[in-house]
């Protein structure tokens, strides 16, 4: 199918440089009168909407979904010995809690956000339970206007980070839920998708691809897609994976990582890669590269599925093994999706 046309990505760039489905009951309507103390959840437990400020960077965690994903579907490379010696990594039912939603990156009076949740979408029953939908919601609770993000940025194009893209007017006809941003997304991440190569995991072609195919604004590996935030282009979760470099003050900086890892288990086992995963070679090269991003002073990490643990540093024990140390961030409100 011939690619519909769009603007170019130098103009796209340079605009968003200057410039669904019902609800889940379950979602708390106003935020707090005091907000908690700075503290770290549980990795069995779906994550709040948790905030981290670095300098002159806030980054916020807006959750739409609640995800529990089975470990054999889902993880089938991960030894069932792991999760017997590990019961903290699961919840009750046994499963991996796995939030979804976008990370909201404030500077100034920019917005930006990367990734938009699940949205009406659901998991296959083969990979977990899922319930999503609150984004917007979430938003207004904490009191941001959709038309207040400047640009939308897609780590990847699966079904749990496009669900709240687009949104249907009373015609039906899908359009963009934030009506003033760009929508950016890697290059080599777009032309499988649209050229219907990538089956698992995919949008819906009338929900999502036609609507983005008219807005779309395509990025390379290292390029600024934002003032101070850069893509690094990390293939193998899909096509065009793209993990986000936040800079921030002080020579600090956080990595959004998309869906290159799924659980702090594949950071000391990264030869464990994830069933959706259309590329295991090159995830575990990614997730080379990430590694050692991650390991370089000053340097933080964002992972969406990290259950209430989305905000950490990666460190190594005593002895010498990587693992995921989660960092204190402000809860602004608890998790606003439960599966029951």
């Amino acid at each position: 199918m011939p690619r519909t046309p769009g603007p170019s990505r130098r103009r796209v760039l340079r605009t968003a440089l200057a410039s669904t489905a019902a609800l889940s009951p379950t979602l708390l309507d106003t935020a707090p009168a005091h907000a908690a103390r700075p503290r770290t959840g549980a990795l069995s437990d779906q994550s709040a909407v948790r905030t981290l400020t670095l300098g002159d960077t806030r980054l916020t965690y807006v959750v739409d979904a609640a995800m529990e994903l089975d470990p054999v579907g889902f993880l089938p490379a991960v030894p069932a010995a792991y999760w017997q010696e590990h019961p903290e990594a699961l919840t009750r039912s046994g499963r991996i809690a796995a939030s979804a939603g976008g990370v909201l990156v404030e500077r100034g009076r920019r917005r930006l956000l990367i990734d938009v949740g699940l949205g009406g979408n659901v998991l296959s029953p083969a990979l977990g339970v899922s319930r999503g939908g609150a984004l917007l919601k979430t938003l207004r609770a904490l009191r941001v206007a959709p038309e207040s993000v400047d640009t939308v940025a897609f780590t990847h194009l699966h079904t749990d980070h496009t669900g709240v893209g687009f949104v249907p007017d009373r015609d039906q006809t899908p359009h963009k839920a934030f009506p003033c941003a760009g929508y950016l997304v890697a290059g080599a991440e777009w032309g499988p998708f649209w050229r219907g190569e990538i089956k698992v995991g995919a949008p819906s072609w009338d929900g999502f691809m036609v609507p983005m195919s008219r807005v779309l604004g395509e990025f390379d590996d290292g390029d600024e897609v934002w003032p101070g935030v850069t893509a690094l282009i990390t293939p193998g979760h899909s096509p065009g994976h793209t993990t986000y470099v936040v800079s921030a003050s002080r020579g600090r900086r956080i990595l959004v990582l998309g869906d290159a890892f799924h659980t702090p288990a594949q950071l000391t086992h990264p030869e464990w890669p994830s069933g959706p995963d259309v590329d295991v070679a090159g995830v575990l090269k990614a997730r080379r590269t990430l590694l050692d991003q991650l390991l370089a002073p000053r340097t933080y990490g964002f992972a969406f599925h990290f259950g209430d643990q989305a905000f950490g540093r990666v460190t190594r024990d005593a002895a010498g093994e990587v693992q995921w140390t989660p960092v204190p961030a402000r809860a602004l409100l608890p998790s606003p999706v439960r599966l029951s």
